[in-house]
């Protein structure tokens, strides 16, 4: 019998495994729709190209029009989830949603302040289905124990000068770099403001620290009602900081993506429409005979040509 001879070299060759994607970890709440919670981070991590580990801390009775009503899980038991994984994979980002109570942003809390060279974005949705004493509790609990751990804050802008700014009472909107002055004096060192209205049916997206803004994309306004998008946008700049992008270069592509999913986005039941985070995997539109349709080759030039994103 004739045994091909192997060298050690050749051994550990062949034994050698793939590198695995960067992990992303993921606190949020399991959102059936889709759209948003640890379902939405799911699908926007792996479309960006890392991988997602995904802590459950709350369940949400929705459809794709609105919250009936959501129920958070014992600290302990989100703590548990997380834990466990970390003792056994590295992470290199972590994002934080929605996480049910007070309670557990205490725990989640505890989670990530073991780990305070990994960077944290935080999005801060509208949480309009608590009532006001959950309400109060939840984001005080935020601004004392989950923003000074952040380096980056996410969040419409509505909904964050409410938040950092609940006494504004100022004619004119709060600016970027007023809304960044308070999450600094928080322990947070950015944040990303979306939604910001224009003239002319635009909207603008500004990152800014203290000093003022540093970057940001000018959107036009989407006629459609979308749900799902600041998880989209949250978990995207999460991904592609776990493999160490310059902050300035990963809002820029993560608002681009989001444009993007945006863009594409479906209505999968009778509410609102759902980002498509897979819009770069979709085939090419074919005329009869099999060529692309007039106007659509530029655009195809431009689309991404694979699932591979920046962070490969």
């Amino acid at each position: 019998m004739n045994v091909k001879a192997t060298t050690p070299t050749q051994t550990a060759e062949d034994e050698q495994e793939p590198q695995a994607p960067a992990c992303v970890m993921c606190f949020n709440a399991n959102d059936a729709s889709g759209a948003g919670g640890v379902a939405g981070d799911a699908a926007t991590v792996a479309a960006m190209g890392a991988h997602c580990l995904p802590v459950v801390s709350a369940v949400m009775v929705r459809d794709t029009a609105e919250v009936f009503e959501a129920h958070a899980l014992d600290g302990e038991l989100i703590a548990d989830q997380a834990r466990h994984i970390l003792e056994d994979t590295p992470i290199g980002a972590w994002k934080v949603g929605y996480l049910g109570s007070a309670e557990a942003v205490a725990a989640v809390a505890e989670v990530l302040s073991d780990y305070p060279d990994v960077p944290l974005v935080t999005y801060l949705p509208a949480i309009s289905w608590l009532d006001d004493e959950e309400h109060t509790s939840y984001h005080d609990a935020l601004r004392e124990l989950v923003l000074p751990l952040t380096h980056v804050l996410v969040g419409n802008h509505k909904t964050l000068t409410d938040f950092l700014l609940p006494d504004w009472d100022n004619e004119r909107p709060a600016s970027p770099r007023e809304l960044a002055l308070a999450a600094a004096q928080l322990g947070t060192g950015h944040v990303l403001v979306t939604g910001i209205t224009l003239p002319n049916q635009f909207v603008d997206n500004v990152l800014a620290n203290s000093q003022g803004p540093i970057t940001g994309e000018k959107f036009e306004r989407f006629e459609a009602s979308f749900v799902g998008a600041g998880d989209t946008l949250s978990a995207a700049l999460a991904s592609l900081l776990s493999v160490n992008a310059e902050l300035h270069d990963a809002v820029g592509e993560a608002l681009a993506f989001l444009d993007q999913s945006l863009d594409s986005g479906f209505r999968p039941g009778m509410g609102n429409v759902i980002p498509d985070r897979f819009f770069w995997a979709l085939p090419p539109a074919e005329g009869e005979e099999g060529e692309l349709l007039e106007g659509e080759e530029e655009a195809a030039q431009d689309a991404p040509k694979s699932p591979s994103r920046r962070i490969h």
